[in-house]
């Protein structure tokens, strides 16, 4: 191809390893409960050597096709594109136009980090929908894939750009691991942990002596007692594995900004990460707050940049620029991201109207009264058991529902700072966004027929970056609009009226 004559190379002739230590650990979880249910119909030794005849042949073939794939894909960087072929029967040539790279992440887990290999993640940032817009590679060097990183994102550097802007950011402050089980996670590995026990007793047939034996050591503890203790037991799962996963993602982070207009994140304790983001992608950043971390008084940092695979889960962390730390280090570390010399976060925001708390209490009641209302319904079709259950709900559930919809109305707010527009909502995960005026690309402005008689409605300004669309929730309609059209100054303007005001006419008379 014309313009690309770079060299061919080969992936890392000890990818062949990973993948025979990779079957290897496959091989032996699996060969133990195997060679378990073999010894019931025949003796041990013959159990033994069919597991082992299986495991021979499963890590030899799979490393010899191993091979067979390292002999056949190969890639080069050539001046206008990345290329990659692979495949022995089913050809494939892929390529990525250099121009549109926007990010080169390598990861690392402990077995390629002992081999000293990376796998390199070539992406374009756009969402096609079948993987086409990245290239992996897997695995080469560590030096190979930096290499790989500067070079494929090697940019003129701006001349606006002061060279004492770049330099390290921020380092992972080891005490913020106090806000790892404050999150969401510990209740998600509490459950997690105490499904992983019955799974696992089911599995070996024991899953009956697992439950009598939690009932011996709770015979003479009342069941609202024994619901309280195994919860109690299972958030104490929940925050260990938080604290360990945790450590696992984030240590050694640290944020930079690199010569040429690119921050990078690095991090990871056993398995590495490394997450190189162009600034001329960035279109703001967003400081989350879930309701135990900011209760904790920190929050997180994340990228709304273009490049990021936001519609990939499996890279969905790819955007996290600080993981939760004390909220003034948040915004100032957001401020520096921005390179703004005040901090957009951080400032006052315009409270929105009282009807739109009159909307999140509303919505808050009707989330606790309607479920009662069935009840109630049910009790009296069924059995009146149901009235004390609907009576239940409705006492223990009514001020947590109001305490929220209060909360939710106060985090309402928007403002402009300087070049960016700052919105902030939420409650559960209240997040406080600040975006690019001149990254906005369009508003929708939608008003329900509650709305419109309550005088409030809802802006979404549209970019090109992150959720693609960013809420400014039950404004005053006059007051919201106007501030659409100054954010955005000549975007709005042809869709507004002017209003005739009574000086206006005695002006003009």
């Amino acid at each position: 191809m014309p313009g690309d004559a770079g060299e061919w190379r080969r992936l890392d002739r000890r990818t062949s390893l990973v993948t025979a230590a990779v079957l290897c650990g496959v091989t032996a979880g699996a060969g133990v409960p195997v060679t378990a249910g073999l010894t019931g119909s025949r003796p041990l030794w013959q159990a033994l050597a069919w597991v082992l005849a299986g495991a021979v042949l499963l890590i030899g073939g799979g490393t010899v096709a191993e091979q067979v794939r390292l002999r056949h894909t190969r890639y080069r960087i050539g001046t206008d594109q990345v290329e990659l072929h692979s495949g022995l029967l089913l050809l494939k040539r892929r390529s990525l136009a250099r121009e549109r790279i926007r990010s080169v992440d390598l990861t690392a887990n402990p077995l390629q980090r002992i081999l000293g290999l990376v796998k390199v993640r070539i992406g374009t940032g756009e969402s096609t929908g079948g993987g086409e817009s990245t290239l992996e590679l897997e695995f080469v060097t560590r030096t190979e894939g930096e290499r790989l990183r500067r070079e494929l994102l090697a940019r003129p550097a701006a001349p606006e750009t002061a060279p004492d802007h770049d330099g390290t950011l921020a380092v992972l402050d080891p005490r913020w691991i106090r806000y790892a089980p404050v999150s969401f996670v510990t209740g998600l590995l509490g459950g997690a942990a105490a499904g992983a026990v019955m799974q696992v007793s089911e599995w070996f047939g024991v899953q009956s002596e697992v439950i009598g034996w939690i009932g011996d050591r709770f015979r003479d503890v009342s069941l609202t007692w024994v619901v309280i203790d195994l919860v109690l037991l299972a958030t104490l799962a929940g925050a260990v594995g938080s604290l360990g996963l945790w450590a696992e993602m984030w240590w050694n982070h640290r944020l930079e900004r690199e010569p040429g207009g690119t921050l990078r994140v690095r991090r990871g304790l056993l398995s590495t990460r490394s997450v190189t983001l162009e600034e001329e992608r960035l279109r703001g950043v967003e400081l989350v707050e879930p309701l135990g971390v900011r209760l904790a008084g920190a929050a997180r940092v994340d990228a709304v940049a273009g490049g990021l695979a936001e519609d990939d889960e499996k890279h969905a962390d790819l955007k996290t620029l600080l993981p939760a730390a004390p909220r003034e280090v948040a915004a100032r570390i957001a401020a520096e991201v921005l390179r703004e010399p005040g901090a957009p976060l951080s400032g006052p925001l315009t409270p929105h109207p009282r009807a739109a708390r009159a909307r999140r209490l509303r919505r808050a009641l009707s989330a606790v009264l309607g479920p009662a209302a069935v009840l109630a319904l049910l009790g009296a079709l069924l059995t009146p058991v149901l009235f004390s259950v609907a009576a239940g709900w409705t006492l223990a559930l009514s001020p947590l529902a109001v305490a929220l919809a209060l909360d939710a109305y106060r985090s309402l707010g928007h403002a402009l700072g300087g070049a960016y527009l700052v919105t902030r909502s939420g409650t559960v995960r209240r997040a406080t966004v600040a975006l690019q005026r001149s990254g906005i690309i369009g508003w929708t402005v939608k008003q329900s027929y509650f709305q419109r008689r309550a005088g409030i409605l809802t802006l979404t300004a549209t970019t090109a970056a992150g959720e693609r669309a960013y809420d400014v929730l039950d404004t005053d309609a006059s007051e919201g609009l106007l501030f659409a059209a100054e954010a955005v100054p000549g975007l709005l303007a042809p869709f507004l009226e002017p209003v005739e005001t009574p000086e206006a006419r005695s002006t003009e008379g």
